[in-house]
């Protein structure tokens, strides 16, 4: 139930694990009619046949309550018979589905070839799942996140499961975003007079979040939004808690710290969130040019979640203010 005054709203950008963690706390403290949620679909790749929406799928895990706590992604309790019996018949392996997410995949699937666009089959699914928050891809279109390496591009998948980001990583490309169009819900959230604010999860800038501004006009509409712009840094004490973030940031000569996320958001940033554990880094955030607010964003528990987002809408409302 909602704590957030009814009349508010609240864009939030989201990659999986993490983003999804914050994600789960906003829908613990705002309403389904508060919040709006965009996830990077860069992450989708066709596989033994299916679209897999890695990205989409921990949202509506997390958010109905069925994810793997352990992992974060998946489903809680899967079983693997599909996948025993395809390595048993020497098929492609690399790539997990497990008995009941397998299921998803095939619907949705079967629903795209059948003309349906993937925010109609999410939508579709969230309602299935009882997620009641409006999650939106961020594009109905294409758009394919690959890895620069020394030895030639790779697509996202097979450079974080299949070779398990072990390759060094140059650089990103997000093929097809030139050409794509921000999902209809997406632009109109950014153009709203309403909006109070817009949230980026702390999910890998490079690879979760910058698919979502290569998208054409989405950086001009987030430099022009009055609501501000609030980044949770995803790097804390130097280092990610999940995902390969810090790895590529220090291969690509970045300083592997919460100050390099900030310059890298750059001035769309209007406040920036750190973790207590680098709280002597404030000034050199704030010598960026955005707000700084320090707080614990090490969520382990539902309550660390719930209070996170507690504290980034508090944030966003003494920025509205400001």
């Amino acid at each position: 139930m909602s704590d957030a005054s009814e009349n508010k709203r609240y864009l939030a950008l989201s990659g999986g694990v993490g983003g999804a963690k914050l994600a789960l706390g906003l829908t613990h403290v705002l309403s389904p009619e508060q919040l709006q949620i965009v996830v990077n679909t860069g992450d989708d790749f066709e596989h033994l046949g299916l679209t897999i929406c890695p990205d989409l799928d921990t949202l509506l895990y997390t958010l109905s309550g069925l994810a793997n706590p352990k992992t974060g992604w998946g489903r809680a309790s899967e079983t693997n018979t599909f996948m025993k019996s395809l390595e048993a018949l020497g098929g492609d392996t690399w790539f997990f589905l497990g008995d009941g997410d397998l299921a998803l995949h095939v619907e949705r699937s079967q629903r795209l070839r059948a003309g349906q666009t993937l925010s109609e089959v999410t939508a579709m699914l969230a309602k299935k799942l009882g997620v009641t928050v409006p999650i939106f891809p961020m594009t109905d279109d294409i758009v394919r996140t690959v890895v620069d390496t020394p030895d030639g591009p790779l697509p996202f998948q097979h450079y974080f499961v299949r070779d398990q980001c072990a390759p060094t990583a140059l650089g990103f490309q997000f093929t097809g975003a030139e050409d794509a169009s921000p999902h209809p819900e997406f632009s109109a959230a950014l153009q709203a007079s309403n909006l109070d604010a817009i949230f980026i999860c702390p999910s890998n800038p490079f690879v979760s979040v910058d698919p979502i501004l290569a998208l054409p006009g989405i950086r001009e509409f987030l430099g022009t939004q009055h609501a501000p712009l609030i980044a949770v840094s995803p790097i804390i004490g130097g280092s990610a808690l999940k995902g390969p973030a810090a790895k590529m940031m220090a291969e690509m000569g970045l300083d592997v710290s919460a100050v390099s996320v900030a310059q890298h958001y750059g001035t769309l940033l209007d406040g920036f969130v750190l973790d207590q554990t680098d709280a002597a880094l404030e000034a050199d955030v704030r010598a960026l040019g955005p707000e700084v607010l320090v707080t614990n964003t090490v969520m382990t528990s539902l309550d660390d979640r719930i209070k996170l987002a507690r504290d980034v809408i508090e944030f966003s409302e003494m920025l509205q203010k400001a």
